[in-house]
């Protein structure tokens, strides 16, 4: 029997790593930790074979913030991490498992939707926001407490999607089931269903291992893929053509918030399919047109 802790209580992907792991019952006894306030710092980490870290502040609209929530940021996505994972440590946990993301590496398309991100192996972190920036500290403290006896493991997932989530997947099915057109621009992304991540995190844990990975879905996909694939999905017929590429400059050329969000709709940002080679274990269970249909049916 593994036993599991699951420091976050109330997090999304918390949630579903705990409901996935729950239908092994006879390999998987898992414990889900409240990481607000002090309570937590009296929880017995003993006994734990690996930790699951996913307490943190999401990314969210990141303009115009002060200097007081920028702070909060670094206390929670960093500070708390390497304090848990201390905590982890001197109990004798084998496993610390942390929740980073890609946008270490720069939001996609680093600012202009003209641009193509390709990460590989050899791309170093190079954070363009306190958000991104506040998860690459905390990985680099967090490797400083890798040792043979307490293995660190960092995850790097690209946006994450699935029944009952939040954020850029919720803002491109208002567009999937409002908007009769939409451009099919050809832009490249690295996603990552809820379910394959799930089962990610099922087979890091039975193997106990550290180090960095990147997980993603199968395939790369464009921005008009989520679109049609969700409009398919409520029987919604939708002209998405590449005709209407030149709606992409142009949105570009807005000044304020259409810009910024045009450029972030349409850059690009993929994971190189070689830093998930490694794994010879199969966790992308589900294609990308099959987890669109779950997300939504």
């Amino acid at each position: 029997m593994i036993r599991v802790l699951i420091t976050g209580k109330g997090s999304y992907i918390g949630t579903k790593v705990q409901e996935w792991l729950q239908k092994y019952p006879d390999k998987y006894e898992v414990e889900v930790l409240d990481m607000i306030g002090e309570s937590w710092k009296e929880f017995d980490f003993r006994g734990f074979d690996a930790v699951y870290h996913v307490a943190g502040i999401a990314h969210a609209d990141i303009s115009n913030v002060s200097k007081e929530t920028k702070k909060l940021y670094y206390k929670v996505n960093c500070g708390l991490a390497v304090e848990t994972a201390l905590k982890a440590k001197k109990a004798g946990v084998k496993q610390f498992i942390y929740m980073s993301s890609l946008l270490v590496y720069g939001d996609s398309g680093n600012g202009s939707y003209k641009n193509t991100r390709h990460i590989t192996k050899d791309t170093q972190p190079h954070p363009s926001n306190f958000y991104g920036n506040s998860k690459w500290q905390a990985e680099i403290r967090l490797n400083k407490l890798n040792s043979d006896t307490f293995h660190v493991a960092i995850l790097r997932p690209p946006m994450i999607y699935g029944p009952g989530c939040k954020g850029n997947y919720n803002s491109m099915r208002s567009i999937a089931m409002k908007v009769p057109f939409f451009p099919d621009f050809n832009n490249k992304r690295s996603v990552l269903y809820i379910g394959n991540l799930c089962e990610f995190v099922r087979l890091l844990i039975e193997n106990g291992d550290g180090g960095t990975y990147w997980p993603q879905n199968k395939e790369y996909v464009k921005t008009s893929d989520f679109i049609r694939e969700i409009a398919k999905a409520h029987n919604k017929k939708r002209v998405i053509s590449d005709k209407l590429n030149w709606l992409v400059p142009v949105g570009a050329c807005v000044p304020g918030k259409i810009k910024g969000l045009v450029n972030k709709a349409f850059g690009s940002l993929a994971v190189s399919k070689d830093l998930t080679a490694h794994l010879t274990n199969d966790y992308q269970l589900f294609s990308f047109t099959d987890s669109i249909r779950l997300t939504e049916v």
